[in-house]
């Protein structure tokens, strides 16, 4: 018996394109209102009983009979996998189009940003595809189906399938389209893919960027002289680009292969490493290389060094603009696509990772893609606001738990600078041992990785790749970390499972060690009782629930006095409170259970450092101290004499970015107040400075007081203050 297509793991998607990295501009946006029909089963036929819905946003959160469900570990219904209820909420989506007329003749694509968890595409009546993944973009080929003028979209989303059981990530089960949906043209000849991946070289000054682009020629036989332009600029927006690179598609005469002895010569001498002429390294082994390893058409491929480029960091964000232009053989531009990189260097040596050479403490916070209102469908000035408030607070680094967030999320994070370690869309924790060992899910756990890093490589904010989340160790994650070593060298990787019950193991999975909260003995016996192999960092720590957050000073204290400790991610960022009405019409912030949902986990969501409306909780400002990019310190004789110390504990910049000021207060009211001249304190030291406007000791003396040294700047992501009793 086949069996049904949302109970067989082996099915992940039909005539869905491959992941690619190019933001195609040609777009006619879909979002808005659709169409709705929720069905009770799977196989459901629509009755014509439409009503209407936001795209995006969940159903759940849409006045359906579908409620949200909350559960942690467990599943939020009974069964083992891939078998899933009878009774599966399952959306119909509808609307119409009209196809601009610019695009006769064109290639149309239609791109779905997520869908929770099964998506079957129709167009005219004609299936176009079908997506298993609630967390990545599905797109599919609808040339062939779209027509001149008036279109019909039909989308079928099935909220349970096989792909739900590694999908169980400690949050709302929602069900719907919960980002943008759009078509988007190309000619018949386009850019398929860009890798632009920004490196440093050795000396940590000279830029590095190895470049891909992939010319796809869709229903028309490839020809020569089609020419990818490539043109990086300077960060300060300045006119003259760093470098412009114009190079070939590739297009191979796919003739037989026949080569003479002499060549054959030539091959065997470059297998065995023998010696060569320079005519014979140059010229002959590369046309023979391309003759018998006949590279794919339309491949354009190279590496530049670029001299006294600006590394990124979190510190200083320095993104460079590329250009990348397809012409034609007579000269025309096909297609333009922009984006941006940045040049970084990210590797693990000994027990430390170093990031631009230099080993950077993690004031990480795991966050999920979370709106109190719609569910999981977060505005780019939303996922802003989160970023923002997360620097003002101390973080420099995000975990995307626990799949690849809003695409918005890396490119804020270049732009605004926080560092990012990028989670495929697997978690399995319900069937922790058993799913990661079973070759039926093999391919969902190299289509969940490989698609996540597909989408991601070129953003330099990303400096780790984790297979996922609390879903055992098995082949599965083994041939997915295999996948992605070769793929991207460029970054280590990241998995808790792993190192789950043997942090001193040697890793194939992992370069970090990355536990889930651990003790703080823990993690100072493993650094200093010489089994330590990987850095550590720690995933999660410090759950955000209640008053658990009551040990943060102590975490640092132990991590800044440690080698071989590089901080952690809190769990979480958000109370994952959903705006409920009620009977009376009053609203309240709803956790498990309150939707009727059964079984649940209660309140458990309720763990993030902010309110569902981004107020903080205590435990973020107790945060903001520990991570304060400065520290004050003084002797009663530097404070009487109106001197304190200020120590730089950022990695790149020195403090002449901050303007400070100060005050004393007591009891009473304010003593005085004044400014405070920053000398160029460079990263990792401290410097003497004077308070202009100190009172004279006699006005202080037998005063208890309170010093207080603000520091700001004119941008909005980061401020700080510290204080001491004098």
């Amino acid at each position: 018996m086949v069996p049904v297509f949302w109970e067989n793991p082996e099915l992940i998607s039909l005539r869905r394109l491959p992941m690619h990295a190019v933001p195609h501009g040609d777009r006619l946006e879909l979002d808005g209102t659709w169409q709705f029909e929720l069905l009770e089963r799977a196989d459901g036929e629509p009755t014509g009983t439409w009503r209407e819905i936001q795209v995006p946003g969940a159903w759940t959160m849409q006045d359906t009979f579908d409620k949200p469900h909350y559960t942690n570990v467990q599943m939020p219904f009974a069964g083992n996998p891939p078998h899933v209820p009878e009774l599966n909420p399952t959306g119909i989506y509808e609307r119409t189009f009209e196809l601009p007329a610019r695009w006769a003749g064109r290639r149309i694509v239609l791109q779905v940003g997520a869908a929770e968890s099964l998506l079957v595409a129709r167009v005219n009546g004609r299936d176009v595809g079908l997506s298993k993944d609630s967390h990545l973009a599905a797109e599919f080929d609808v040339t062939e189906v779209v027509q001149p003028g008036i279109n019909t979209i039909h989308l079928r989303v099935i909220k349970w399938s096989d792909a739900t059981f590694i999908e169980d990530q400690d949050e709302w089960w929602h069900g719907g389209i919960t980002r943008p949906v759009f078509l988007y043209a190309t000619g018949p000849v386009y850019l398929a893919e860009i890798r632009a991946i920004g490196g440093l070289a050795a000396d940590l000054s000279t830029g590095t960027l190895e470049f891909r682009a992939e010319v796809e020629f869709a229903g028309v036989e490839p020809q020569p002289g089609w020419i990818v332009e490539t043109t990086i600029g300077a960060p300060d927006g300045a006119d003259a680009p760093l470098l412009s690179v114009n190079e070939e598609a590739v297009v191979t005469d796919h003739g037989p292969d026949g080569t003479t002895l002499a060549q054959r010569t030539v091959v065997a001498r470059h297998a065995y490493g023998g010696q060569m002429t320079d005519d014979e390294a140059n010229v002959e082994w590369p046309a023979l290389e391309r003759r018998l390893a006949r590279p794919l058409d339309g491949l354009v491929g190279w590496r530049r060094e670029i001299p006294d480029v600006r590394a990124w960091s979190a510190e200083v964000p320095a993104l460079y603009p590329v250009v990348v232009r397809l012409r034609a053989p007579g000269g025309e531009v096909v297609e333009e696509a922009s984006l941006r990189i940045g040049f970084r260097r990210v590797e693990v040596r000994g027990l430390e990772l170093l990031l631009n050479g230099r080993a950077v403490l993690l004031y990480g916070v795991n966050r999920h893609d979370f709106d109190q209102f719609n569910g999981r469908s977060p505005s780019r000035d939303s996922i802003r606001a989160d970023l923002v408030q997360m620097k003002q607070f101390g973080f420099n680094a995000v975990r995307t738990s626990h799949y690849p967030n809003d695409p918005a999320l890396v490119e804020l994070c270049d732009e605004l600078g926080l560092y990012v370690v990028s989670e495929a869309d697997i978690e399995s924790h319900a069937f922790w041992a058993s799913l990661c060992e079973d070759p039926a899910y093999l391919g969902a756990w190299l289509s969940r990785v490989s698609r996540m890093a597909i989408r991601d490589k070129n953003h330099p904010s990303i400096i780790l790749w984790s297979l996922g989340n609390e879903s055992g160790y098995g082949d599965n994650h083994d041939a997915a970390a295999g996948w992605l070593r070769r793929y991207d060298p460029s970054r280590p990787l990241h998995y808790e499972g792993a190192i789950r019950f043997e942090w001193w193991s040697a890793q194939t999975a992992s370069d970090i060690t990355c536990p889930m909260y651990p003790p703080i003995e823990g993690i100072v016996a493993h650094a200093t009782n010489g089994t330590q192999l990987h850095p550590l960092i720690m995933c999660e720590y410090s759950h955000a629930m209640g008053n658990s957050n009551g040990t943060l000073a102590e975490y640092w204290d132990a991590i800044e006095a440690t080698p071989g400790l590089q901080g952690g991610f809190i769990w979480e960022w958000w109370d994952h409170g959903l705006v409920q009405r009620l009977p009376d019409g009053t609203t309240r912030w709803a956790y498990g259970g309150d939707f009727g949902d059964e079984p649940n986990d209660g309140n458990f969501c309720l763990d993030g450092l902010v309110f569902p409306d981004r107020r903080p909780k205590p435990a973020l400002w107790e945060h903001r101290h520990l991570a304060a990019p400065v520290r004050i310190s003084g002797s009663a004789a530097d404070l009487a004499a109106g001197r304190v110390t200020i120590a730089n504990r950022q990695d790149v910049r020195s403090l002449d970015w901050l303007a400070a000021t100060w005050d004393l207060a007591a009891e009473s009211g304010t003593l005085a107040s004044g400014d405070v001249e920053l000398p160029a304190i460079g990263p990792g030291t401290s410097a003497t400075v004077a308070l202009a406007g100190w009172p004279d000791a006699a006005r202080l003396a037998g005063t208890e007081a309170w010093l207080t040294l603000r520091f700001r700047t004119p941008a909005e992501l980061a401020w700080a203050q510290a204080g001491f009793e004098v």
